[in-house]
């Protein structure tokens, strides 16, 4: 009887020495003894799916061989070292194949090296062809599954088959007796005596055939038409859309009954408690939270019983009807959205009463409830019509275009979307109108001007503001002191139209200062001013300073100091001042200019073109104005939003924003920058036909609209050199006139009144007789660009001197001016540059501009349009520097665009038309981006890493909370501030290549990661249990410093640490923990809950002043939910603008909090304790400690 399987060993020796020479794999691996006891060191070589082992490299004979074919291979754990054992385990790494046949072994493998092991256990687990078995093994079932639905396709067949026969052959034998019949009744008729009475009976059984054959014949016929209607796509459609309707009415039970339990669970029970004799809450304020709550439940009852009813009619359903009860009184959810979030506020300060809170959490306890707060139920409502639109959408989509109700669907549809955009728009008016009441509700004196509607919040933040010394210098030596710093510190508040200064009391209401209320009108912004010699200390706090002087009408000037903590944050406020600024006054010149000879004005310019307001093929308004009160814009095209941007008329602030953050979503770099260089050469084009029109018509000379157009000298930009030295001293529009300077158009320098210069055109002739001639152009207001130069006309002296004694008769008649000679001019500006170089002219208050009648029309014209360029190159040079200063990455990254701005600027400033402001302006902005920018002097996370690189970090007990808590937000805020808000747009971090997408997203998210583990990994480090409750205590307190500081991540890391399942389990530990620090636990994580869209932790981002750390997840969530719920472009291809401005505010807030740095000084040993991940554990060995601290107790 034969034992074991006869082999070739000289095969088997030659596949060995194939396996050594040509095998996938070859090395040393250990192997197990068959004892368990030891480890032998064999050199294996594998070979397709046989694995032959030799004694030594140099063996020339295999040992042994390995089937590997439906093998398993997998890594294992370390065995524990005995205590005698001599070898290192801890860089040893072992693994195990398992075979399938019975009483087979496994063979153990260890090997030295991680990465060594790892493709050992892949090329073995290849060589297994187990995938191949797998997949051999589905083919097989599926194979078999076939067979078996053949078979029973044949047999099927077979009997429809002999059923056919059948029937064919009882067709044949009726088929005979219908012949035989027919035979004997042609004999009875040609018989007519003969009618036996048996006949009678045998047609009856004919006919009865014949109707059985009928009625089968048709029933079949009707079974294909069903069957071939229900496998058509019609009927998919239809079955499609009646699930729709039944998911419609289940969504709208759900509904109904959830405020069922809103209106008899809370509001019926609140209002009984508001009557009892101790309210612990007043009936205006139960109307205020609950507001039409219980009419809407009305509504939808009955709504949802006449869905009822026509389902009960199915499979007719028919809805629009339904939709067009519901639709009118759909207004009643306007009130409801509206004040939404005032709702909850209220609801929010009734929670502070201990007797309304508890007989709240009483009603929240109700089963009915299913654990779900009252904020919830009153957040239903907000969804409810996005959730019929959807339904709608769904709808037609399933709805034949030639359906009854397909019109009404449709009709209904665009109700409720015009319906949600009412509702968005008042919202987002009401938010903003909110915001301005809570500012002013914080400041203890009130603040008036915060009541006017119009008034659009820009920004918020904290600024240092120093004191002026009598002789009006800025007291630099105190600049740096950290005295300085807690005096002076300022919570500044910027509008559209005002900049509000405060300091923080102790219970955290804000006192307005001594001259707090600054109207930005009267405002001139200098953003570098230049110190004395006497003036250079405070090294710290140089180039973050600014200044604004104020020249109120009513009062004496004065000047405002302001120091930023870093450039980054000086330069976002600074950008944001000067184009409030800029908006106001550029609005006032323009509306000064055109109202000089024309009754027209620019609110009548700006109504009377009906672009701005009304809706077109390529762009779209919503119902919400912005700060120029002008309609916003929710859909456009790119040209239609170029020319919004270049628009010289108005320009908002939040639009300004909006495109700079989105522009490369729908347009590039290159194509802004060149429309902004177009507008500067051809300015003329940035106004509209129709208002150019209204600009040119005056009262007396009304040729433009019927005859010929107006000559204008200087309808265009041509030059080609810079201006001489002398002209740009001398002949300077800057001259010392003593004029109405209610209206200057540059800030940071010396004002020009443009508007004087429009009352005068002699006036304006003087100044500008010593500059290049200009050549005479003709304006053609159709194709607004200059079509034919006519001959220049050259100024004599002669002319010149008439032009001067004719402008000073007119001045002492008409305005009081008081203008210097040419020397003392030379003289007063030398004398000026000396002794403060950015000083403002003074501005006498009784000086008042009248129209002169005697001037030529098409020389006022000249005078319009020279403001027209002015206002041009305010526009361009102010989008620039907004573009520069806010958002300079573009430029780093992109150095053809950045080479492209500099020459135009250069271009610019050659203009011998150019201003002294405007030329330092465009000088300013060259000087921007050529020199790098130091940044402030917080140290960088680079250099953080870089130290706590090396070393072995302290344990957690050698460092405090308070240094923990300072560096961990330290760390935070480093890792935050760097983010670039180009990752923020098109949900990057939730593709696959998040890595490439957004980086510091996904460093942020690591670091996130990092930190919550260290905290677990140091609580389950402890064995025992006292040591344990104390490292938790300590976690728990440095949260609560982190939340003093404002850094919320911090919070939310160490309370999701605490959540963790390796922590919370931990019962025992849990009960040690002090009542104190579990009430600490409590707030902190109710601050920091995600309920309600991280409802508490939204209010608390809105009342603290930065610096501040958020919660970076809560904004990817809200970016998320935009951009999952609108696309970018509409069906027309229109760039959806209302998705971008939402994004764009979510922006601008994250770019706040990461421009204010904390002023933290770094502690290296706390740094490299929390950068240390050497003793952080993974989440599997986190349970497995757990497991072994507090075992689980067996039911």
């Amino acid at each position: 009887m034969q034992k074991g399987i006869r082999l070739n060993d000289g095969h088997v020796t030659y596949l060995g020495l194939l396996a050594k020479k040509d095998g996938t794999r070859r090395g040393c691996l250990s192997k197990k003894s068959s004892d368990n006891t030891k480890w032998h060191t064999k050199w294996f070589a594998l070979l397709q799916n046989m694995l032959f082992y030799f004694e030594s490299e140099s063996s020339s004979r295999p040992s042994g061989l390995y089937l590997l074919e439906g093998c398993v291979c997998d890594r294992s754990p370390s065995p524990k070292p005995s205590l005698s054992a001599k070898e290192c385990l801890e860089k040893q790494y072992y693994f195990t194949i398992s075979f399938n046949h019975e009483n087979q072994k496994a063979l153990e493998l260890r090997t030295e090296d991680v990465k060594d092991c790892d493709e050992w256990v892949a090329a073995i687990t290849h060589a297994s062809y187990r995938n191949l078995a797998t997949e051999h093994e589905t083919l097989m079932q599926k194979y078999l599954h076939l067979l078996q639905i053949v078979e029973t396709e044949k047999t099927v067949a077979k009997q429809l088959r002999q059923q056919i026969e059948d029937g064919e052959i009882e067709i044949e034998r009726l088929k005979s007796e219908i012949a035989g019949l027919l035979k004997d009744n042609e004999k009875i008729q040609t018989n007519p005596t003969a009618a036996p009475s048996e006949d009678d009976s045998e047609i009856k059984k004919i006919k009865k055939v014949q109707s059985f054959l009928r009625g089968w014949m048709c029933r079949r016929k009707w079974k294909t038409i069903i069957q071939d209607y229900i496998r058509s796509p019609h009927a998919e459609s239809m079955r499609k859309r009646n699930q729709v309707v039944f998911s419609m009415l289940e969504a709208e039970a759900e509904y109904v009954q959830q405020l069922h339990i809103l209106v008899n669970n809370f509001l019926r029970p609140l209002r009984m408690a508001a009557s009892s004799k101790k309210p612990p809450i007043t009936h205006d304020d139960v109307s205020s939270i609950f507001l039409n709550s219980e009419t809407i439940m009305f509504l939808h009852q009955i709504f949802y019983q006449g869905l009822k009813a026509r389902i009960a009619s199915w499979p007719t359903l028919v809805l629009a009807d339904l939709f067009d009860i519901l639709l009118p009184m759909l207004n009643i959810y306007q009130e409801f959205v509206r004040n939404h979030q005032y709702s909850l506020q209220i609801l929010a300060h009734c929670k502070q009463n201990r007797d309304f809170d508890k007989l709240l959490k009483q009603y929240e306890a109700k089963p009915d409830c299913e654990e779900r707060t009252l904020e919830t139920f009153l957040t239903y409502p907000m969804f409810q019509i996005p959730r019929y639109i959807l339904t709608l959408h769904e709808l037609l989509a399933h709805t034949p275009h030639e359906h009854v109700e397909r019109n009404s669907l449709e009709y209904a549809k665009s109700k409720l979307e015009e319906l949600s955009r009412i509702m968005h728009d008042e919202v987002s008016e009401t938010e903003n109108i909110r915001k301005n009441l809570a500012i002013e509700r914080m400041i203890v004196e009130g603040c008036e001007i915060l009541l006017d509607t119009s008034q659009t919040f820009v920004r918020q933040g904290s600024l240092i503001q120093v004191p002026m010394s009598e002789k009006g210098k800025i007291t630099r030596g105190r600049l740096g002191s950290l005295s300085l710093k807690k005096e002076g510190e300022r919570q500044c508040f910027l509008f559209s139209k005002h900049l509000i200064i405060c300091t923080r009391g102790s219970g955290g209401k804000l006192h307005l200062t001594k001259n707090g209320v600054v109207s930005l009108i009267d405002c001139t912004l200098i953003e570098d001013p230049e110190s004395t010699d006497d003036e250079c200390n405070g090294q710290d706090m140089e180039h973050l300073d600014f200044k604004i002087v104020v020249e109120p009408k009513d009062s004496q000037s004065f000047t405002v100091i302001l120091v930023a903590s870093s450039r980054q944050e000086k330069s976002a406020w600074t950008s944001d001042i000067s184009q409030c600024i800029d908006n106001i006054r550029c609005n006032g010149l323009m509306m000064n200019a055109f109202e000089e000879n024309s009754k027209v004005t620019v609110p009548q310019m700006i109504k009377s073109d009906a672009s701005l307001y009304c809706d077109d093929v390529d762009i779209r308004f919503s119902k919400m104005m912005n700060s120029c009160k002008v309609l916003q814009i929710r859909y456009a095209s790119v040209e239609r939003l170029l020319e919004r941007l270049t628009d010289l008329r108005f320009l908002s602030i939040d639009f300004l924003n909006t495109f700079l953050h989105s522009y490369r979503v729908f347009t590039t770099a290159d194509v802004v920058l060149d429309k902004l260089i177009a507008i500067y050469k051809r300015p003329i084009s940035a106004i509209p036909a129709r208002s150019l029109e209204l600009f040119f018509a005056s009262s007396q000379n009304n040729k433009l609209l019927y005859g010929e157009p107006p000559k204008s000298p200087r309808a265009s930009r041509k030059f080609s050199s810079p201006p001489p030295l002398a002209i740009a001293k001398t002949s300077s529009p800057n001259r010392r006139r003593k004029l109405s300077l209610n209206i200057p158009i540059i800030t940071g320098g010396k004002a020009l009144d443009l508007a004087a210069l429009s009352c005068s055109s002699n006036g304006y002739a003087s100044m500008y007789s010593a500059m290049s001639p200009f050549s005479k152009t003709t304006l053609d207001i159709n194709k607004l660009y200059v079509s034919t130069p006519i001959a220049s006309k050259i100024p004599d002296e002669g002319e010149s001197k008439s032009d001067r004694a004719e402008e000073s008769t007119l001045a002492k008649q008409d305005i009081s001016v008081r203008e210097e000679s040419d020397s003392e001019q030379v003289q007063s500006d030398d004398a000026e540059a000396e002794s403060s170089p950015t000083k403002s002219p003074t501005t006498p208050k009784n000086v008042k501009c009248k129209n002169s009648s005697g001037f030529p029309t098409d020389q006022r014209n000249g005078d319009k349009e020279f403001v027209i360029r002015r206002a041009a190159t305010n526009r361009v040079l102010n989008v620039l520097r907004h573009w520069v200063s806010k958002h300079s990455q573009d430029f780093e990254t992109n150095m053809e665009l950045k080479m492209k701005v500099i020459s135009f600027l250069e271009e610019v400033m050659h203009d011998p038309e150019l201003l002294t402001q405007e030329r330092k302006a465009a000088a300013n902005i060259i000087r921007t981006l050529t020199q790098e920018d130091p940044g402030d002097n917080q140290i960088t996370l680079e250099e953080v890493l870089q130290m706590a690189d090396g070393g072995k970090a302290e344990p957690f007990e050698n460092h405090s909370a308070l240094e923990i808590a300072e560096q961990l937000t330290l760390l935070d805020h480093l890792v935050f501030k760097v983010i670039p808000y180009e990752e923020f747009f098109g949900q990057g971090w939730m593709k696959n290549d998040k890595n490439e997408k957004t980086p510091y997203i996904m460093k942020t998210t690591k670091h996130f990661n990092d930190i919550s583990n260290l905290i677990a990994s140091e609580i389950l480090r402890c064995d025992d249990v006292n040591t344990r409750v104390a490292v938790m205590e300590k976690w728990v307190a440095v949260a609560d410093i982190c939340r003093c500081l404002h850094n919320y991540n911090a919070v939310l890391e160490i309370t999701s640490s605490l959540n963790r399942s390796a922590i919370f389990r931990l019962k025992k530990t849990w009960l040690k923990v002090s009542k104190q620090t579990k009430t600490v636990i409590d707030k902190l994580q109710k601050l920091v809950s995600s309920e309600g869209r991280f409802k508490n932790l939204r209010e608390a981002l809105k009342n603290c002043d930065p610096p501040c750390v958020p919660y970076l997840g809560m904004y990817l969530t809200d970016l998320a939910f935009i951009e999952e719920g609108t696309p970018n472009y509409t069906e027309d291809n229109l760039v959806n603008f209302s998705k971008m401005r939402m994004i764009s505010h979510i922006i601008r807030e994250i770019r706040q909090f990461q421009q204010t740095a904390y002023k933290i000084d770094h502690q290296p040993k706390a740094a490299q304790y929390l950068l240390d991940s050497s003793n952080v554990l993974d989440e599997e060995s986190m349970y497995e400690a757990s497991l072994r601290i507090e075992p689980k107790v067996p039911n």
